[in-house]
C-alpha cells in the first residue's frame, strides 16, 4: 500500500512545498512593508537614545529597581549577536536594551510579534521609534522561504537581535515552550546566541496590566526588584 501510494505523496509534498514558498514570500512581503526602516537611520537612533536614557528610564525607576549581572559577557562579544529571553511583561523589552552597554544598544533590533504591534502605522511607528522593533510572526510558516529576509539583511549590517522564544508573554510568570525562530535565524547567520534571564518584570506589570505598579505597604510603596542576567555565549 504504501509503495503504491508514493506518487501520491510525492505529489502532495510538492504541492505542500510550493504552498509554503508561495506563503514565504508573501509574508516577506509583507513584513517588508511594515517594517519602519527609517528608525534605524542616526537621527532616529539619537532620538531613541534620548528617549530611553531621559524618558522612559526614570520613569521605569519609580516603579523598580534594577540589577544587572553578567555584563562582562561584552568584554569579549563581537557584533551581530542573537539575544534570546524569557518574556513575561512589556517591560521586556525596555528593561534589556537599558540593561545593554550603549554601544550594544545602538546597533540591536528587538523582534516584535507583526499582528500585535504592527496592526496600524501608528503603532508600529510608534515602537519601532522608541525600541528599534522588526515585525516577525509568532505563529510560524514560511520561516525558511524568505520570510525572515528584512531581518537577514540586518543581521548581515551587522546589527544584533533581540528575540523572545516563546512567542507571547508568559501568563503566570514561568517559562513556556520555545519556537526555534531564534535558533535558526542564529544558525543560518553562524552567529552566537546570548541568552538572557529576566526575573521581577513579571510582578511589576503582569499581561494585562497596562501600566507598571509599584509595591503596596502599609505606609509607603516600594519598587519591585528586577533582575537581567546575561550568560555566556
Amino acid at each position: 500500500d504504501i509503495r503504491g501510494r508514493i506518487p501520491e505523496l510525492s505529489d502532495e509534498l510538492r504541492t505542500r512545498g510550493t504552498e509554503l514558498r508561495t506563503k514565504g514570500t508573501e509574508l516577506a512581503r509583507q513584513y517588508a512593508e511594515m517594517d519602519v526602516s527609517w528608525a534605524r537611520c542616526s537621527y532616529a537612533k539619537a532620538a531613541r537614545e534620548g528617549l530611553i536614557s531621559l524618558g522612559l528610564g526614570p520613569l521605569i525607576d519609580f516603579y523598580v529597581r534594577n540589577r544587572t549581572v553578567g555584563r562582562e559577557v561584552f568584554d569579549t562579544l563581537e557584533h551581530p549577536v542573537v539575544f534570546v529571553a524569557n518574556h513575561s511583561s512589556h517591560l521586556d523589552t525596555p528593561t534589556i536594551l537599558r540593561a545593554l552597554p550603549r554601544k550594544w544598544r545602538a546597533r540591536t533590533a528587538v523582534a516584535a510579534a507583526a499582528d500585535y504591534f504592527y496592526d496600524s502605522r501608528w503603532k508600529a511607528r510608534g515602537v519601532a521609534l522608541l525600541f528599534n522593533t522588526v515585525p516577525l510572526g509568532r505563529q510560524g510558516g514560511g520561516l525558511g522561504n524568505g520570510a525572515t529576509d528584512h531581518v537577514d539583511r540586518l543581521i548581515d549590517e551587522g546589527w544584533n537581535l533581540v528575540m523572545f522564544p516563546e512567542g507571547t508573554r508568559s501568563r503566570d510568570g514561568e517559562i513556556g515552550k520555545p519556537r526555534s525562530g531564534a535558533a535558526v535565524i542564529a544558525a543560518n547567520h553562524d552567529i552566537d546566541i546570548v541568552p538572557i534571564y529576566l526575573s521581577g518584570t513579571h510582578e511589576a506589570m503582569p499581561p494585562g496590566q497596562n501600566w507598571p505598579r509599584r509595591i503596596p505597604t502599609r505606609y509607603l510603596s516600594r519598587r519591585h526588584r528586577v533582575e537581567v542576567r546575561f550568560g555566556q555565549p
